[in-house]
């Protein structure tokens, strides 16, 4: 078994179709590495991933937004097509198994998980504080889902 896992930046919002019967979520994932050339010039070389979800499960769909950072692994399919001009194009698909949300660019902030478990969203709970005593010791209250 050959594993891919790529972390990237959305490069348009997510796109949920269904094909016979099961659902699936399509995103694109961009990686640009910085790198120099041979005569010490700065580049950029940017990879596109297409990706596929296949699951009942779509709760993430609405968070898979253009620019938003994600995790995504599973495995690689390479994918062959003729170009208009003649030339056989190849574009790699990740079929993926899992993803995670990181952030995006606007927010900054890390996400959650999601490798196909439930998709139902998480309500913080509330708690009644009180003041404590100096000598008093206290466990911090932690109301995030993980």
């Amino acid at each position: 078994m050959i594993k891919l896992q790529v972390i990237g930046n959305l490069g348009k919002d997510c796109v949920t179709n269904t094909v016979n019967g099961k659902n699936v979520i399509n995103f694109n994932v961009a990686h640009t590495e910085k790198f120099k050339d041979a005569q010490g010039n700065q580049k950029d070389k940017t990879i596109w991933v297409e990706c596929a979800y296949w699951t009942d499960r779509t709760g993430i769909a609405p968070y898979l937004k253009k620019g938003t950072q994600v995790y995504a692994e599973g495995t690689p399919e390479v994918r062959t097509y003729p170009k208009n001009d003649g030339t056989t194009g190849i574009s790699l698909t990740l079929r993926v198994q899992s993803v995670q949300l990181l952030g995006s660019r606007t927010e900054g902030g890390g996400g959650g998980g999601y490798s196909g478990g439930s998709s139902e969203g998480y309500a913080p709970q509330s708690s009644t504080s009180r003041v404590s005593s100096p000598g008093e010791m206290t466990e911090p209250v932690d109301d995030l889902p993980f």
